[in-house]
C-alpha cells in the first residue's frame, strides 16, 4: 500500500510541476486561473498524500485552510478577469 501512496505522490508532483510552468508561462490570463485553481488541487493532494504516509492526522487542518484559500484565489482572480479590479470602491448601486 505504500508503495501506491508513493508513487502517487511522485504523479502528483510531477503534475504540480506541470501546472507551475502553466502558471507562469500561460498564454492567457484564464489559462493562469486555472492552473492556479489546479495547483491549489494538486497542492491538497500532496498534503494529503504525505498525511497518510507519515499516518498523522494533524494535517487535515491545513488541508482545510489551503482549500479555503484556493477558493478565494480562484474567485478573486476570476472576478479580476470579469471586472478589472477586485475591489469595488463604488458604493453608489
Amino acid at each position: 500500500m505504500m508503495t501506491f501512496y508513493w508513487t502517487s505522490l511522485i504523479i502528483v508532483s510531477c503534475a504540480f510541476a506541470a501546472l507551475l510552468y502553466r502558471l507562469i508561462k500561460g498564454p492567457t490570463t484564464a489559462d493562469r486561473v486555472v492552473a492556479l485553481d489546479a495547483l491549489g488541487v494538486s497542492l491538497v493532494s500532496i498534503v494529503a498524500l504525505l498525511s497518510m504516509i507519515i499516518g498523522t492526522k494533524f494535517f487535515l487542518e491545513i488541508i482545510l485552510l489551503l482549500s479555503i484559500l484556493s477558493f478565494i484565489g480562484t474567485a478573486a482572480f476570476a472576478k479580476f478577469i470579469e471586472r478589472g479590479v477586485i475591489f469595488d470602491r463604488d458604493n453608489r448601486r
